[in-house]
């Protein structure tokens, strides 16, 4: 019998959540995603110590060297995955329109360069109101979006108004949300919290006709996972690939463009004061969309950190 991970690939596109080449070999997604927190974990591992070590050695200075990590895992990644991979824009850029679109267009032209095309890369942004205004700009230009750090369907709605190619709301921060602010400890399947965003925002953009995708991510449990089946893709990282691959659980799908079009979500629509209200009134997507990125912020500035120390030792 087909194992979950089989069965769930037959209706879901399953990406790795995950900067380890290993890992990705051994579960055979379809995309993959990497982050300055993946990345920081991976460079720490001691199989890819030489390659970092080349990656500095061969850069002029440590932002060239911080660059050209994203780019080579990036481009790696590419001879292991059929599809795409996503290569996020530093997080401490999140509230600068301009500065965005410029590291998104130099990382295209690093890409590019390496004879990989523009197609087989998604552009990483936070999904903060300047964030989803630089998706805007990249996208007209051809230049493919994965809005991360979704919470909200203000944000969703924002998103799928630009024209992103792909947005990623973060189930498993949504349930640390309500576990840790309200009553209710554990949640099965359909009632996690976390899950129900992710189908009302899959069911919106489905009803209304966008063709922005939704990746489910940031997953606590195969629970979440088998919950939002059918969903366009959903990233996932190994330690939950692992039990996927070892059960033969049947997978029953439960989102799907028929089902979406009977919701009743009229269409939305938000100006920049708007989306901000929204978001400052929604606790949650409040604390977990700026908390995410100071978090995203404080992993690249670890990461830069520890390729500064291996610059100057290399370059003494």
């Amino acid at each position: 019998m087909a194992t979950s991970l089989d069965q769930l690939k037959g209706m879901t596109v399953v990406v790795a959540d995950t900067g380890d080449f290993n890992s990705i070999e051994k579960y055979k997604p379809t995309d993959a995603t990497t982050n300055p927190s993946l990345l920081l974990q991976a460079a720490k591992m001691p199989q890819y110590q030489d390659l970092v070590k080349e990656i500095v050695t061969s850069s002029a200075s440590v932002e060239e060297a911080f660059d050209s990590l994203f780019v080579e895992f990036g481009s790696r990644i590419l001879q292991i995955v059929p599809g795409r991979v996503s290569t996020e824009v530093d997080a401490r850029l999140s509230y600068d329109v301009d500065a965005q679109v410029a590291k998104a267009r130099k990382f295209i032209e690093m890409y590019e360069k390496r004879g990989i095309s523009r197609d087989r890369i998604l552009i990483k942004l936070s999904s903060t109101y300047e964030g989803i205004a630089a998706c805007k700009i990249l996208e007209a230009e051809g230049i493919h979006c994965n809005m991360t750090l979704i919470f909200s369907i203000a944000q969703a709605v924002l998103c799928g108004e630009a024209g992103a190619t792909l947005i990623s709301p973060f189930v498993g921060r949504i349930l640390d949300w309500y576990v840790a602010n309200t009553d209710k400890k554990t949640y099965e399947g359909h009632e996690d919290p976390g899950v129900q965003r992710v189908t009302q925002v899959y069911n919106y953009y489905k009803k209304h006709g966008y063709k922005t995708e939704v990746m489910g991510a940031s997953f606590r449990n195969v629970g979440e996972i088998m919950a939002l089946a059918g969903c366009d893709l959903l990233t996932i990282n190994p330690k939950l690939l692992e039990p996927l691959s070892s059960s033969t659980e049947t997978v029953t799908r439960y989102l799907s463009p028929e089902v979406a079009m009977q919701s009743d979500m009229p269409k939305l629509s938000y100006d920049e004061a708007q989306f901000r209200e929204a978001i400052k009134s929604d606790k949650m997507a409040n604390e977990k969309l700026y908390g995410g990125v100071d978090a995203f912020s404080s992993d690249a500035v670890k990461l830069e950190e520890q390729l500064k120390t291996m610059f100057e030792e290399l370059k003494k």
